[in-house]
């Protein structure tokens, strides 16, 4: 208790806050009364290997008490009389006990001996997750280096002795900060401030508690510390100098939690809520989607997070435990990702043995599956069923248990892995990659360029198609009749059909509309290069959209495939014929107001399950200056695993290069065709709820028809049992598809996560990403059954509930009262919950964004992949006139600037990326000189019309240069170029202040950063 120094006054303990627990005593009371005190005995953590340093910990869990390693109970002195033990308790279990309380041992009288610091001693940890794990040990897995042994929840046993010397504590810019608050000297962050003469609750500082992992010893103060000075932005302070004036003394470090949070200093006083927060404190996404990698450490077989990332690697071990974590506990799944070179997804082929699953939850092997009985059977890693290993699977395993064969089996050593699956996975043979185009040829298509643009694109990607040489291809156009066209390879030019009866619809020539590519080649170019001509002089204004649908399902079924459908004019006749219903102001803040954003007629929502059952993915191009009720016409992408692709205002000068890009991409990315997921996981927890683009042919089945690299999916889970006994919890994904090669194949991740018994923890493990796209997904899905006010007080309802549950994990709280504490994982949460009420599909009411531009962003941020919507919630904001002017080349623009007007100088030249178009911000003070090189003469013309293109001056090289590498980096979307000059209306304000989320703009209500903190602390204050 800090009474190792006889000179240092002994104050009265004072009864710990709520959220601490007593100190257990390390040697019986050195009184002649018996003990009336016994600490409670220490919980057993539940990490088989702690997912963090073997340096203090820090948290909730981490208890002042550190039961010693070789000091034994006559070193320690009684502790004063003033002290007032709880009256009852179990003894604590010391380290290498097992149940067994020590003796009784009276203290050895006089002073106390000196004692020096006893080395740490390294312990085998209890449990190895990945040799242990579901209770067996795995041979095939590498032991990790040992661990420090867990001893209480989430904490490592330290040497309990601590020298009375003081302990110097890093900050968060990475200097040195000393124990003494009087001596800080800490440089300030990338947001100078002056020297406050306010009291340091007053000035805004984000903070993180806890000792230097650089030391093994925390700090012990020997005497009551003045209240700290203010300091420099971005200061770490240990617990232990936080004090303020005219409470009792504090507790020493020894004694109290070491936290491990981050904070943000209100300022505000008792009754006040203008907190006078400084912007420049407030923490910001500025280095991109940073993962921890504390998950891939503990478990080193998982697949790579590009696949597969949950919103917190802790598993809680109980339903009270879970109803407590207020954020969505689910995963985020893009099963075909991207890999880098070098790092692609391994093919398996079993060949005759079959591929290897258990036979009783249909698990396929992984790397987590343990081998036994001298390598003849395996055991399960979710359900763990003792299985057979074929006979030309078997391989004897070495005296660690490991198969001799391990390194050539890459589904035994890797978390991810592409099974060749055999003809019992088929229903029918491997169906060929299939393109059909059902295009609108009504007069807005003609003029607006997009009937040619189209073409043309189409032609150029042929030789680019994936299946080749079983690729098939047909075409289907409309206005107020439906024209179809015999491709057949005998044929030099393609043959027209024209159908008027939209009532009575049937196919002529069915054999010959869908054919195959390389046999017709000649006949499909000639329709491509005769398209546009055909109907240039065409001035029919109606759509027949829903009847060529059904005529299109008609050739489609027999094969499936992939529809592309090319939108101009609001469907007007037969089927699926809608109204100009548009977007009535009457209806917002009503509770019909959600029906402006669903499907309108139930005919699209049926074609979409036909067309999913008979595997025929859905992609809709639209293009319209006016409303198209992309809300319907989007249901089609929505349940076949489709998506949006809208263009506004489409004019081919302007938007080809954008239309190119992405309808190549398209059409020549590699795809899964006829495709089914699932995902399985462990006892006692199960998937309760699915988000994203597709349409589930069972309770856990997912039907997509068509998948790709640009297609990711949530999942919500829930715990089954009332307590798991397991100490981990896998997860595998199991995607059954056709390749583009005919190959029927699996594609399977496989993951693991440790189960925790302390709410602390899962904060900790929170990975802000997945949490993020969970949340922007249950949004817009709330935003299609309730008002806009109600998604976007959802959104914040749980931040809130998130955020004080996480308060109240800590009683150091209620000593620092006006500061906001938040988890170091989930820094970033608030400002990406303020950038999804922002979002265009949430923001605002009827005037903020036009309907059809909700409901097309609302389509495409549902199928996002983590990375890209976080880009989208929060864009990039970078400078480049100073890069521009300057001589030479450059190497990287890296600079982000906060999403706010305080970044922009009117003398700079401003790049806004969101990963779907580039928004350049000319100030009005910028330099002539720049502004006619990037734009010639276009210079006084309408700047909002302007198309870039490169000149010949070394300024427009460049900034096309810097553009390029931007798209280089994330090909999925083409971010076209949109001029604004500061103090454009309305362009400015709707395309660029828009995106700068941290501002008050965004529609009536809106709040800035500062605000938005404000109001959250509010609503976590009030209990």
């Amino acid at each position: 208790m800090g009474t190792e120094n006889s000179n240092r006054p002994n104050y009265p303990f004072q009864p710990p806050a709520a959220g601490f627990s007593a100190q257990p005593n390390l040697s019986p009371f050195g009184t002649s009364e018996p003990p009336a005190f016994r600490p409670a005995r220490p919980t057993a953590s539940s990490f088989q290997v702690p997912p963090f340093s073997s340096g203090p910990i820090s948290g909730s869990e981490a208890h002042g008490f550190r039961p010693p390693s070789s000091i034994s109970s006559e070193q320690v002195r009684p502790p004063p009389s003033t002290y007032g033990p709880p009256s009852s308790g179990s003894r604590a279990l010391f380290e290498g006990q097992t149940g067994v309380p020590p003796p009784f041992r009276p203290p050895v009288p006089g002073p106390p001996p000196v004692s020096f610091p006893q080395p740490q001693t390294n312990v085998l940890p209890a449990g190895l997750p990945q040799n242990y794990a579901a209770g067996h040990y795995n041979p095939n897995m590498p032991v990790p280096a040992q661990q420090p042994q867990s001893t209480l929840s989430g904490s490592v046993t330290q040497p309990s002795f601590q020298p009375p010397r003081r302990q110097a504590f890093v900050t968060s810019s990475g200097t040195s900060q000393p124990a003494i608050p009087e001596y800080a000297n800490v440089p300030s962050t990338s947001f100078p401030q002056a020297p406050s003469l306010e009291p340091p609750t007053s000035l805004p500082q984000i903070r993180s508690y806890g000792p230097s992992s650089s030391s093994p010893y925390l700090a012990q103060q020997v005497a009551y510390p003045r209240p700290p000075i203010p300091t420099s932005m971005g200061t770490v302070y240990p617990r232990s100098q936080v004090a303020q004036v005219g409470m009792a003394p504090p507790i020493s470090t020894s004694q109290g939690l070491a936290e491990d949070f981050s904070s943000l200093n209100i300022g505000s006083g008792p009754g006040s809520f203008d907190g006078g927060i400084d912007a420049g404190s407030l923490p910001r996404p500025l280095d991109g989607d940073t993962e921890s990698n504390s998950l891939y450490e503990m478990y080193p077989s998982n697949c790579s997070s590009r696949f597969l990332r949950l919103t917190t690697s802790g598993i809680p071990n109980s339903q009270s435990l879970c109803s407590r974590w207020h954020l969505p506990l689910g995963i985020v799944v893009c099963p075909l990702a991207e890999s880098p070179a070098g790092d692609e997804v391994p093919v398996v082929n079993f060949a005759t043995t079959g591929i290897i699953r258990c036979r009783r939850c249909r698990t396929y092997i992984n790397p987590y599956v343990a081998f036994t009985d001298s390598g003849r059977k395996w055991r399960c890693n979710i359900c763990s069923f003792l299985n057979d290993v074929p006979g030309d699977y078997f391989a004897h395993i070495d005296g660690n248990g490991r198969r001799v064969d391990l390194d050539q089996r890459p589904e035994l050593t890797k978390g991810s892995a592409d099974f060749i699956a055999p003809a019992e996975y088929m229903v029918r043979p491997p169906m060929p990659p299939t393109y059909f185009f059902l295009i609108d040829v009504s007069l807005s298509a003609v003029q607006s360029g997009m009937l040619e643009v189209m073409a043309q694109t189409i032609k150029s990607c042929l030789d680019s198609l994936p299946g080749y040489p079983r690729t098939q291809i047909g075409f289907i156009t409309f206005d107020s009749t439906i024209h179809f066209y015999n491709l057949k390879s005998s044929l030099m030019q393609p043959q027209m059909m024209v159908i008027s009866d939209l009532e009575d619809i049937f196919v002529p020539l069915p054999d010959d509309l869908l054919v195959n590519l390389s046999e017709s080649r000649n006949v499909v170019e000639a329709f491509l290069d005769t398209l546009p001509a055909m109907f240039q002089d065409n001035i029919n204004v109606e759509s027949a959209f829903g009847p060529a649908l059904k005529a299109v399902f008609m050739v489609m079924s027999q094969l499936g495939g992939k529809l592309l459908i090319f939108q101009n004019t609001l469907p007007s006749l037969g089927a699926g014929r809608l109204r100009l219903r548009g977007d009535d102001i009457k209806l917002y803040g009503t509770d019909k107001e959600h029906t402006l954003r669903i499907a309108e007629e139930p005919f699209y929502k049926q074609m979409a399950a036909d067309l999913n059952k008979y595997q025929i993915a859905v992609n809709v191009y639209a293009f319209s200056d006016k409303y198209t009720d992309i809300a319907s016409l989007g249901t089609l992408a929505k349940y076949t695993g489709g998506q949006v692709y809208y263009y506004p205002n489409f004019h081919s000068s302007i938007h080809k290069d954008r239309l190119r890009h992405e309808l190549s991409r398209d059409l020549t990315r590699d795809t899964a065709w006829e495709s089914v997921m699932r995902i399985r996981c462990g006892k006692g927890v199960r998937f309760t709820s699915y988000h994203g683009n597709f349409m589930m042919r069972s309770t856990d089945l997912i039907s997509l028809p068509a998948v790709d690299c640009d297609k990711a999916y949530g999942a919500q889970l829930s715990l089954e049992d009332t307590l798991l006994t397991t100490t981990t919890v896998y997860f595998q994904v199991a995607l059954l598809y056709t390749s583009s090669s005919g190959e029927r194949r699996i594609r399977v991740h496989t993951s693991a996560a440790p189960v925790v018994s302390d709410l602390g923890q899962m904060y900790r493990l929170a990975d802000v990403g997945a949490v993020v796209s969970l949340f922007t997904r249950l949004a817009i899905e709330k935003s299609l059954s309730y008002k806009l006010e109600d998604a976007r007080n959802s959104v914040q309802l749980r931040i809130v509930k998130a955020l004080r549950e996480y308060k109240n994990l800590y009683a150091v709280q209620h000593r620092l009262t006006g500061r906001m504490i938040f988890p170091d994982s989930l820094k970033f949460l608030s400002l990406y919950g303020l950038a999804i009420v922002k979002s265009v599909p949430l923001r605002g009411g009827y005037a903020d964004a036009q309907l059809d531009e909700r409901s097309a962003a609302g389509f495409t941020m549902m199928a996002l992949p983590v990375k890209k919507l976080l880009k989208l919630l929060y864009p990039t904001l970078i400078r480049v006139d100073d890069i521009l002017v300057k001589p030479g080349d450059f190497e990287n623009v890296t600079t982000r600037l906060p999403l706010t007007s305080n970044s922009l100088d009117p003398r700079g030249l401003y790049i806004l990326d969101d990963g779907f178009q580039f928004v350049i911000w000319f100030g009005s003070s910028l330099s002539p000189d720049i502004t006619r090189s990037l734009l010639g003469d276009d210079i006084s013309a309408d700047i909002s019309k302007v198309n870039l293109t490169q000149k010949e001056n070394p300024i427009s090289r460049k900034l096309m240069k810097i553009l390029n590498e931007f798209r280089e980096s994330d090909p999925s979307y083409f971010q076209l170029c949109r001029f604004v000059r500061q103090g454009e209306k309305p362009g400015e304000g709707y395309f660029f202040l828009g995106n700068l989320v941290e501002d008050n703009y965004g529609g009536p209500g809106a709040n800035g950063y500062p605000d938005w903190m404000l109001l959250i602390h509010r609503h976590v204050q009030t209990a």
